[in-house]
């Protein structure tokens, strides 16, 4: 579960060139502190993912600020008018099956893992 999770969120980091060295070490960071949560609830391994991705955006968000495109990730590339703005995580606790979903116009953009450029 943790290893198929760290490839969905590593394949969308890189789909937004942000596969870079600190976000995979935020991404392993993530994988680790999961490992151990769902090593508490085996049951909730549904969530693992999505969770996983939250923690990324969450992290990438405190290391780069909300203003940051970095710290935007990912950012929604469907709206072409207005505010630049992220996607977000559904369902909330991630899972099953979660989905990057745009802020503003609530529309499913792509399933994790699978974000294009």
């Amino acid at each position: 579960m943790i290893f198929r999770a760290r490839a969905q969120v590593l394949a969308d980091l890189q789909a937004r060139a942000l596969g870079t060295p600190d976000s995979v070490t935020l991404l392993e960071d993530a994988c680790s502190e999961r490992r151990w949560w769902l090593g508490q609830w085996p049951e909730g391994a549904p969530f693992i993912a999505g969770l996983v991705a939250q923690d990324v955006q969450d992290a990438l968000a405190d290391r780069f600020g909300r203003q940051a495109r970095e710290g935007l990730w990912p950012v929604c590339t469907r709206c072409g008018d207005g505010p630049v703005h992220a996607l977000h995580i559904e369902p909330d606790l991630g899972g099953p099956d979660p989905a990057w979903v745009c802020e503003e116009s609530g529309t499913v953009v792509a399933p994790l893992g699978g974000l294009d450029t």
